[in-house]
């Protein structure tokens, strides 16, 4: 009796949360990608400082689901529009995406895709426009060796680095900050 009682209270506790679906229509683009990186303004939040710098460094592990652009690579254009969206100045922003794990193929080209039977890079534009906007891309040596992706495999612009763990101490010796997110 006690289960069956526990299971009615959970199923309650769930519908308002079920019920309540995302609403992302105050989200856009810009003012630095226009395509990718969708932020919402937060009216109330605190005022950045237009002078504020950042140093921030992204960690991805999890590659693209097929088809699809890598959310954690867009998260780092979030980042850069949302600030600039803020009033912070874009050359006050640094950003380094350590890439490992079977990430390491979301960075390769399309003919390197080809050549393992896989259709175009999904996330080759949106990294090839983040490179121009001076976002680094670092890869780690050690998955790239695992997954066989060779520096002449890797988008124009993309570095190679030893290990994700040796990007990540070298970046932080620079003043870089981990994102968590």
């Amino acid at each position: 009796m006690n289960k069956v009682l526990a299971a009615a209270i959970t199923l309650l506790l769930a519908i308002p949360a079920a019920a309540q679906e995302p609403d992302f229509s105050a989200f856009n683009t810009g003012p630095v990608f226009s395509e990718f990186g969708p932020h919402a303004p937060v009216p109330g939040a605190n005022a950045i400082d237009a002078g504020a710098e950042f140093r921030i460094a992204f960690d991805v592990a999890d590659k693209a689901d097929e088809g699809a652009r890598n959310r954690k690579f867009e998260s780092a254009a979030r980042f850069i529009n949302m600030h600039v969206a803020a009033g912070v100045r874009a050359e006050n922003i640094d950003i380094a995406v350590v890439v490992h794990g079977k990430a390491v193929l979301d960075l390769v080209t399309d003919a390197a895709r080809a050549d393992r039977d896989k259709e175009a890079n999904a996330s080759g534009g949106m990294v090839r426009a983040m490179l121009d906007h001076g976002v680094r891309f670092i890869i780690c040596g050690q998955s790239a060796s695992v997954y066989g992706v060779k520096a002449e495999h890797l988008i124009e612009g993309v570095e190679l680095e030893l290990s994700a763990m040796t990007a990540h101490a070298l970046l932080q010796q620079r003043g870089y900050t981990v994102n968590p997110f």
